[in-house]
This record gives structure tokens, C-alpha cells and sequence, in this order.
């Protein structure tokens, strides 16, 4: 989804008459039916400006393509600007802008973070980073890209910092090859027409803009199937925006633990966030530093599926050391881990074995077994009466037995599909969280509201004569009194004169 589309010329013209700014808010609007904050709609006519300034080169072609807010498939992050047209040898190029109102930060200790002076000291991407990023995971399923041999070329303007020697210091060297980065001034708004000047020496001939849009969406790399490579030294998932924090403060809070300094770091985040992305890229890298780290979940099915797929890679004894249950802490050891990376934490119980009668506390028990516990979690997904993993029982804890508290949330990024898609759509729809999920699009679901329960339960009913796989829930609201008494009725509702 592209928000405004135009040539060079036309682009020109909309900031000039000032029609851009509404053509991009009924755009944002209609298309990805989101509504507009005063400040976001600053920073576009600010920002629209300077690219103005910057376009009005006459050797950057007019028939070039312009984008603003593209919507990467799949995901709900937005690239800000994109100019597309052909380089030598007639080969299609597109410059991927990162466009930033910032005007100072501060220098971080973590790769590719930068400390946002305007964000109260928040940690955030570099621009060059997030730039170069945002074109990894363009690259890795947009067909049109790479079949088509589109060469994608990040950028990030930050049209109203003045140079210092934080932004382009040396530890963000790396990114900023990958991203050149370009700041305030006459001086540096040449260099980034330079920049685009030798990538784009000709039109759009071969609509480059309308190819990256309509590009067949390859389904993104399976966790599962990287995971050995992965291990092995291969970097398969390039992580984005608050992912990238998230990971790096992990790292940080990680390598400063010790069994004196105990650490617990708490995750929160939905579906479509990236939580287990997150956990399987530190668990390679912990491992790799020699700090002894173990992924942990209650659910045996995820660590079974890693543990096959890894199956004649790796020797049996390798894979039981990386991956393991919730009540395997009953009797360790204190601080025996450097790391444990405790996956869907949610899922935690006070007792562990068949019969819960083993053990004190699973949360206790991993904490004392770690100079650093990692818990990721989603408290919306608890499934029964024994899952404890909250924050507050595991904050509870980590007090207890002296670790400090370390808390963080992922939004989501990423869309989901089938049922968890189906929930984050529902979600973001009754604005209880933000999701990625923002049309009822590719989901066999059939939709219906209705005002009345007797309606609704006919209707599926219904649904049950053509595959018998319709199905009433009664949840814990109602006593379940059919259980001892089948003739009874769960479910009463007073003000329904059927029931």
C-alpha cells in the first residue's frame, strides 16, 4: 500500500500549491484507515519541504517516480519516501529515504541504537539502521525485488540535525555504509542529490514504483527452517524498530549479569511482534559469547519442532543443552545459568510435573537457577487456571530473591494470519491494542455481528451440518452444569426469554 504516487514533476507541483499535505492525509485515511495526529502531519509537511528542496535538482530526472508512506507488505511499518528510476545500464534503482525531524541524540553503548534526546532518552534505531533494515526485509519477500532485479539503495535524511560527532560516529559505522546518512545544511542537502543523482540518471521507464507495489509477497523465512543455519553463524533475521532495542537490551542486561548482580528481564507483546524471533536470535548469540543459555518453554511443541529440524546437524546432547521444559529448575543448582530464555512465559505454572505436584514455584526456581532470566510474554494468551506467568508474580519474585527488574514491550509489527491473524485484526478493530492486522483481508473467516445470542447460536448450528466442526464455548463465566446434568442449560441469559 502506497499512500501518494506521483512523478517528480507532479510531486513538485502538490508541495508548491500546498495539496500534498491533504492528499496524503486522506490517503493515510482511506487506505490504511488510520487517523492523523497534528504532529505526524507536521513532520510530512516539514519533511515534504526539504525532499522539495532537494528534488528541484535539475539533473534528477522529472519522469522519476515518487512514493511517500509505503506500507511494507505483511508488516505495519511504513517507508517515508522512495524515488525510483533507471541508473547506468539502464538498471531499475530505487532510493529508500528515511526522513527524521530529530535534532539531537546521544551516543549508546548498544549496535545500532541511538539514545532520542526528544524521546526522553528513549532508546531507538539509528536511521541508517532502521533505513538499511526496512530495505533487508523489503528484499527478502517482495518477489518483484528480487526477481526482478530491483536495486533498493537506503538512505536517511535527518533534514534538520546540524553535524556532530554523535550521529556518524564511528560505532555506527558499519550502518551508515550500508545507509549513508545526511544531515542539515546547504552542503549536506547537495550531497544527498549527489547520492540519488548516481543512482537515478534516467525516468522511470520501466514502473519500478508500481512493481515493488503489486510484487508477488513471498512467505517470510520460517524460524524453524533458519535455525541451523543460524547456529551455525548466519544472520537470517534482520530485526526492526523495537525488536532491534529490545534485543540489544537484552544483550547488554546479559553480559553485566553475574550471580551477584541478578537480572530479570520482563518482554511484553502480542501476536505478530516478533517474541520468538527475538528469543532464538539470543539464544544463538549468548551461546556464542560462551554464556551458558537454555530456550525454555512450558509447551513441548515448539522445542520439539526446533529439536527435529536441528536433528543430524547437531549432536543429540548439543540440542538438550539449547532447548528444555519450565520444571527442569526443580533441583538446580543456584545461578547455574548465565541465561535462560524463558519463551511464552504466560504458560508458567506454580507446580511442575504430570500431576503438578513437583517443585515450589516455576518462576522462582528459573530465576534462582540464572544470573539472568529473560521472560517473554503475552498475559492475553493465558490458557488455563494453573498458567501464573504474569508480570506482577514474576516482578514479585524477582524482588524476593534480589534480581533487578528490567521491563519492556513489543509492539506489534508484523501480520499475523490465520486464527492469531484473526485476533489481532479483532483487536486492533475494538482499539484494544495496535496491531498490524489492519484490514479483514485473506482471512476464510465469515464475519457477522449479531443482536442476539439465539441468532447467533441457530447460525452455527447451521454451520455444523456442512463439516460438524461449529462449536459453543461455554467459558468460566458460567457454571458448567451440564457436566452432572445433561439436560441442563450452561448458559442463561435473563434478559432472553429462550435460553
Amino acid at each position: 500500500m502506497i499512500v501518494y504516487q506521483s512523478d517528480k514533476r507532479t510531486f513538485l507541483d502538490h508541495v508548491a500549491s500546498g495539496s500534498i499535505y491533504n492528499i496524503i492525509l486522506d490517503g493515510v485515511k482511506v487506505g490504511l484507515g488510520m487517523g492523523v495526529g497534528p504532529s505526524e502531519q507536521d513532520s510530512w509537511k516539514s519533511s515534504a519541504r526539504y525532499m522539495y528542496d532537494v528534488l528541484r535538482d535539475g539533473e534528477i530526472p522529472g519522469d522519476s517516480s515518487v512514493a511517500i508512506e509505503y506500507q511494507i507488505p505483511m508488516t505495519s511499518k511504513r517507508i517515508d519516501f522512495i524515488l525510483a528510476g533507471q541508473g547506468e545500464y539502464n538498471r531499475d534503482n530505487a532510493i529508500v529515504i528515511e526522513l527524521k525531524q530529530w535534532q539531537k541524540v546521544s551516543l549508546s553503548e548498544m549496535d545500532g541504537i541511538v539514545e532520542a534526546d526528544f524521546y526522553n532518552g528513549r532508546e531507538v534505531s539509528h536511521p541508517s539502521y532502521q533505513a538499511w533494515a526496512y530495505v533487508t526485509l523489503l528484499k527478502g519477500f517482495n518477489e518483484a525485488v528480487y526477481e526482478g532485479n530491483i536495486n533498493l539503495q537506503p538512505c536517511a535524511y535527518l533534514h534538520n540535525y546540524f553535524p556532530d560527532t554523535v550521529i556518524r560516529h564511528d560505532f555506527y559505522k558499519e550502518y551508515i555504509e550500508k545507509a549513508p546518512i545526511f544531515l542539515q545544511g546547504d552542503e549536506e542537502k547537495e550531497k544527498l542529490q549527489d547520492f540519488i543523482k548516481s543512482f537515478i540518471k534516467h525516468g522511470d521507464k520501466n514502473k519500478i514504483i508500481y512493481k515493488i507495489e503489486n510484487g508477488k509477497i513471498k512467505p517470510s523465512k520460517a524460524l524453524t527452517d533458519s535455525l541451523s543455519k543460524m547456529l551455525r553463524g548466519n544472520e537470517e533475521f534482520v530485526m526492526i524498530d523495537e525488536q532491534k532495542v529490545v534485543y540489544e537490551t537484552a544483550m547488554k542486561i546479559a553480559k553485566q549479569s553475574t550471580a551477584n548482580n541478578k537480572n530479570v528481564f520482563i518482554i511484553a507483546g502480542g501476536p505478530g511482534t516478533g517474541k520468538s524471533v527475538v528469543a532464538i536470535n539470543l539464544l544463538v548469540q549468548l551461546n556464542k559469547l560462551g554464556l551458558f543459555s537454555q530456550y525454555v518453554t512450558k509447551n513441548a511443541a515448539p522445542r520439539d519442532v526446533y529439536e527435529s529440524v536441528l536433528t543430524g546437524s547437531f549432536r543429540k546432547s548439543e540440542i538438550s543443552n539449547l532447548f528444555t521444559g519450565s520444571g527442569s529448575f526443580i533441583n538446580a543448582d543456584k545461578n547455574r545459568f548465565d541465561v535462560l530464555i524463558v519463551d511464552e512465559a504466560h504458560r508458567l505454572n506454580e507446580k511442575s510435573g504430570m500431576m503438578k505436584n513437583l517443585g515450589e514455584n516455576q518462576i522462582k526456581e528459573i530465576i534462582e537457577a540464572s544470573k539472568c532470566s529473560i521472560f517473554f510474554i503475552d498475559e492475553n494468551q493465558k490458557v488455563t487456571w494453573h498458567d501464573i506467568g504474569e508480570s506482577e508474580t514474576i516482578k514479585s519474585w524477582a524482588t524476593k530473591l534480589g534480581a533487578t527488574v528490567h521491563q519492556a514491550e513489543l509492539s506489534s509489527q508484523f501480520r499475523c494470519s490465520g486464527s492469531d491473524g484473526y485476533i489481532a485484526w479483532l483487536d486492533r478493530i475494538l482499539q484494544i491494542r495496535d496491531t498490524a492486522n489492519i484490514n479483514f483481508d485473506n482471512f476464510n473467516y465469515d464475519f457477522k455481528v449479531f443482536d442476539d445470542p439465539n441468532k447467533l447460536r441457530d447460525e452455527i448450528f447451521e454451520k455444523n451440518k456442512e463439516k460438524n466442526k461449529a462449536r459453543l464455548v461455554a467459558g468460566y463465566c458460567w457454571d458448567w452444569l451440564t457436566k452432572n446434568n445433561k439436560s441442563n442449560f450452561d448458559i442463561r441469559i435473563p434478559e432472553r426469554s429462550e435460553e
